[in-house]
């Protein structure tokens, strides 16, 4: 078998937090600008699983890129990884990291990832990836999510990584 689980490209970081305008504000500060409107994003319209079941949850959401892509997440209702993560870390953090690879590799890095014993916490199927949230707080001390990439997907990070770098130049 091969050693090398995750061979993608590092894609985001993700800041689960109790005020995510607050936290815009302090990244702002550091000179990372370019979050778009904060949007209300409900799990079940993803299809988002929570330990396999859909789960009935609203979070807000915003991300920009800044030689990454850095994502906030605030919960707001339901049960989630990320409402188990806030009520552990109720200051907020970083809840995952992100590697990306072209989603005809998903199954294969997923599939690996559960063989080597990462436990499945959350998944995501949309239009412009598939998502897999791996418990991997023990390791990386973050959950670790692998996406697929559609090739819409491809072409919105395109899209977003232009935005963002002509708004921080």
């Amino acid at each position: 078998m091969n050693d090398i689980i995750i061979a993608g490209e590092f894609a985001q970081t993700c800041w689960v937090v109790p005020d995510i305008h607050a936290t815009i504000n302090a990244f702002a500060a550091l000179g990372i600008v370019g979050f778009p409107k904060v949007e209300t994003v409900r799990a079940q319209d993803l299809h988002m699983t929570y330990r396999g079941k859909v789960v009935d949850a609203e979070m807000l959401t915003t991300q920009t890129y800044s030689g990454t892509f850095i994502e906030l997440v605030q919960p707001v209702s339901g049960q989630s990884m990320f409402h188990d993560f806030l009520t552990k870390h109720p200051e907020g953090g970083i809840q995952h990291t992100a590697f990306r690879f072209p989603v005809h590799e998903f199954e294969k890095i997923t599939s690996n990832m559960r063989d080597r014993g990462y436990e499945l916490l959350s998944e995501v199927d949309h239009p412009i990836a598939r998502m897999a949230f791996f418990d991997t707080y023990k390791t990386f001390g973050t959950v670790t999510e692998i996406m697929g990439i559609t090739p819409e997907g491809w072409r919105a990070i395109e899209q977003m990584e232009r935005k963002s770098k002509s708004l921080q130049e």
